[in-house]
């Protein structure tokens, strides 16, 4: 059952969070065709709102905003814009760079989602006297017959994106609106249904990468906030292959630009197994090394009603990755996961999510992993 009621049952007070995307406008345009009463408002995010999307890949700049706005204008709704620049620099850029300075990878969709669509929006949308706050994200909320709220992949799984809104709890879900995420259909038809609505963002073309970062350049950002500092790229056994600018730069997994000069004996690539960053070494080796058979991570959060101390699941690891069987049990707050098939490309900082069927259980932050090799 989806949780878009008809306006006979309830009409809702709902604020539209639209980035100036398509999808934001036309699941806008849902919840207000639906009967409710909604509002749209963009978030300036961005440090610099004056640049414009020349070259950019994210959904933060003053072009966007406009888009928005005109989008709001054509659905026939009121539009604002809010500044969250601030707490967005704090919870997801400065979290960013301190995660990657302590040799984590972390998901920045899957933070703006926890603390600011879905905190400081929610909280100043509450505090404002709405009910629900209606994104564009590919997801559903749907009620069981107890009438708890559940979050569930989107009906079309090349779409889904429930993955990033694993970190909602049950507070939240209460006041989520998701109207495209029972919406199995392409994205040439949302925007077909973009263009037939008269929305001029039909067209234009989906952000991508990190939206912060406009050019894609992690590496290059990072290095702009935390300087270089040259290290030494080792071996599994400590011999010297190379160095670096900063293993900031490095991710677990990565294949390419790790600037070693002296091939592997047996001539297969090498692939970065470890970073620490406590004497700034980055360590690699064969591909077989990166096999995960069990991890541990902290600070869970539950989609809703916290499961029971042990149970089997599939997990997701990354936003577009696949789903893999996992057995999972919480022992003083901390999540010890085994995979029943060896997984790579596990980073500490990423999080794991847990689903049982199309539900989304809950997720944690990866803070170890275990390896069927030798570990890194």
């Amino acid at each position: 059952m989806t949780e878009i009621p008809a306006a006979p049952q309830r009409r809702l007070r709902v604020l539209a969070a639209m980035s100036g995307g398509v999808d934001s406008a036309v699941a806008a345009a849902r919840a207000a065709e639906a009967g409710h009463d909604v509002t749209g408002v963009h978030l300036a995010l961005s440090a610099n709102p004056q640049s414009f999307r020349t070259g950019a890949r994210g959904c933060c700049t003053i072009e966007d905003s406009r888009d928005a706005r005109r989008a709001a204008d054509v659905i026939g709704i009121p539009f604002y814009v809010w500044d969250l620049a601030d707490r967005f620099r704090e919870d997801v850029v400065d979290d960013f760079v301190a995660e990657y300075e302590a040799g984590r990878t972390p998901n920045p969709c899957l933070r703006c989602n926890e603390k600011i669509k879905f905190a400081a929006l929610l909280d100043k949308a509450l505090a404002l006297g709405f009910d629900a706050v209606c994104t564009g994200h590919y997801a559903q909320v749907i009620t069981d017959a107890d009438g708890n709220r559940e979050l569930h992949r989107a009906s079309d799984m090349a779409k889904d994106q429930s993955y990033v809104l694993g970190v909602l709890d049950d507070r939240q879900l209460a006041h989520a609106l998701f109207p495209l995420g029972d919406t199995v259909t392409t994205k040439d038809e949302i925007r077909a249904e973009a263009e037939r609505r008269g929305l001029a963002v039909a067209k234009k073309p989906d952000s991508h990468d990190i939206c912060f970062i406009a050019d894609g350049d992690t590496q290059g950002f990072l290095a702009s906030r935390l300087g270089k500092a040259e290290g030494d790229i080792v071996d599994e056994a400590g011999a010297k292959l190379g160095t670096h600018e900063g293993a900031y730069g490095y991710t677990i997994g990565q294949r390419k630009g790790l600037r070693i000069g002296t091939p592997a004996p047996d001539g297969k690539p090498r692939y970065v197994l470890d970073i620490s960053p406590v004497n700034n070494t980055v360590t690699v080796g064969p591909v077989e090394a990166l096999d995960v058979t069990a991890l541990t991570a902290l600070k869970p959060r539950w989609c809703g009603t916290a499961p029971a101390a042990a149970g089997t699941y599939t997990a997701q690891l990354r936003a577009h990755g696949g789903e893999t069987r996992v057995h999972a049990e919480l022992v003083d707050g901390t999540l010890n996961v085994t995979f029943d098939e060896p997984v790579r490309g596990v980073a500490p900082g990423q999080a794991i999510v847990l689903y049982d069927g199309t539900r989304v259980v809950g997720s944690a932050t990866i803070a170890t992993t275990e390896r069927a090799t030798a570990a890194a």
